[in-house]
């Protein structure tokens, strides 16, 4: 992976409001070209030794490899979570000309 290789790094919260805070903020400071917030989702997980069960709210957000340190600093500055999911997954694949926005507006 280089430094610009385009990541779609996803996060979680409980409510829209939080979501789009997010999602905004993020782009705002460039750490992110795009982001998406989805309908409210069912998440079961495992917390505290218990099985839970809550409604979140995906943050589907677009950057860089270059840009994912800062972005992951500044959703963990930011996020209401103690322990927020954020996780990157690599575009192995994608339009020349929407990869570059991307890149372009991240940079």
């Amino acid at each position: 992976m280089t430094d610009e290789t385009v990541l779609t790094v996803l996060t979680t919260t409980d409510a829209p409001d939080r979501a789009d805070t997010l999602a905004r903020g993020a782009v705002e400071a460039r750490l992110a070209a795009c982001a998406q917030v989805s309908a409210a989702v069912t998440s079961v997980y495992r917390w505290e030794g218990a099985v839970e069960t809550a409604r979140e709210y995906q943050v589907l957000l677009k950057t860089t490899a270059a840009r994912y340190p800062e972005l992951e600093r500044w959703l963990t500055d930011h996020h209401d979570y103690d322990t927020p999911e954020i996780v990157a997954v690599p575009v192995v694949r994608g339009a020349p000309g929407y990869l570059g926005w991307v890149r372009g507006e991240t940079a």
